[in-house]
């Protein structure tokens, strides 16, 4: 690019004062302010001094245009669960161009290859929206957070931008789906930038480069959702206590009592599962009535599969006469985890 400026030549000794060139900012001198170079040439004539010869130049600082989107601190990818409505990750648009800009967004979805944090994009999220941070508190508000372009952000400031989109009830564990962010420069009234280029010669207007990463106005950055799902497993099991009659290896005849053991085995890997409720509708089960002296226990643990025995545990279940019903809540489940519900009945 050619200087704007243009320099005066002298034997004598030059002082030259730089004025008016604005506030030291990351994104440099503001668009625009005038830099005023005056310069002095003292001399002298038969020993006399004469009148000093002065000089000015004055160019307008042209406009820079530089910005950059990242993820969020704390970066990394962001866990969901099956079925979370308004999943949330978040980006920083930040502007380092020496003027204010307005920027329009725009999230997308990959489609298939490795997303942001190394897993493999495999599902697309629904619904998927972007929303600037009105009030920049790093937090989604729905009501709050609407607007869907920035506007106006101020030299050398960021704002924080969520993507957010709805998990399917259907996802698994480990289940990948990468999105990204991409914002575009746009004059602080909205419109479209016209940018001069390498080959654009300077003028004494004020000109705007692109000095992006990529020199074209427009940045992107990624980053993924990651399911975060409980894998559980059910097994009932069922063995005769007694049958009032059997010293030893009691029978399934009527008036026995038969414990029921309802276990519930969380995956290796899986996520927590909370709100474990059971619910076991004995109507459906012919021949059988639940027996009160036994109180429905809960939290307990399976001693031997084969057998079909397992240990009740200290939490306690209840049973609701009017529909027949045992049912009870079991403690967090995590990865690896097994609980039980352990209840008795009398053999009609």
């Amino acid at each position: 690019m050619t200087s704007k400026l243009k320099f005066l030549v002298a034997t004598s000794t030059v002082t030259a004062v730089l004025m008016n060139a604005g506030s030291a900012h990351a994104a440099g001198t503001l668009v625009g302010t005038d830099v005023q170079n005056n310069v002095t040439v003292d001399f002298q004539v038969g020993g006399v001094n004469q009148t000093a010869a002065t000089a000015s130049n004055t160019f307008d600082v042209d406009r820079k245009v530089i910005f950059t989107v990242a993820e969020a601190a704390t970066t990394g990818t962001t866990s969901v669960s099956p079925g979370q409505q308004d999943a949330v990750t978040t980006f920083v648009v930040t502007n380092t161009t020496n003027d204010t800009l307005d920027f329009n967004l725009t999230g997308a979805q990959l489609s298939g290859g490795t997303a942001e944090h190394g897993g493999t994009d495999v599902f697309d999220v629904a619904n998927l929206q972007v929303f600037v941070d009105a009030n920049n508190n790093g937090t989604y508000e729905a009501g709050t957070d609407t607007a869907t372009t920035i506007d106006n952000l101020a030299p050398d400031a960021s704002v924080r931008v969520f993507v957010i989109g709805d998990i399917a009830l259907t996802q698994t564990n480990g289940q990948v789906a990468g999105v990204t962010l991409t914002a575009t420069a746009r004059n602080s009234d909205g419109t479209a930038i016209t940018a001069a280029t390498d080959s654009t010669a300077n003028t004494a207007g004020i000109e705007t480069i692109f000095a992006d990463s990529g020199r074209d106005g427009i940045e992107t950055d990624g980053d993924d959702f990651t399911v975060a799902a409980a894998n559980l497993s059910v097994v009932k099991y069922s063995r005769v206590v007694s049958d009032g009659v059997s010293v030893t290896n009691p029978k399934a005849i009527p008036g026995a009592v038969v414990e029921y053991c309802i276990a519930v085995s969380n995956g290796a890997g899986a996520a927590t599962a909370t709100n474990v409720n059971i619910s076991d509708n004995l109507t459906t089960v012919s021949g059988v009535t639940f027996q009160g002296s036994f109180t429905p226990a809960t939290d307990g643990t399976v001693v031997n599969a084969g057998t079909s025995t397992c240990t009740p545990g200290a939490g306690t279940g209840s049973y609701n006469a009017g529909t027949d019903t045992v049912s009870g809540t079991l403690t967090n489940i995590a990865a690896g985890q097994t609980r039980t519900l352990v209840f008795r009945v009398t053999i009609d």
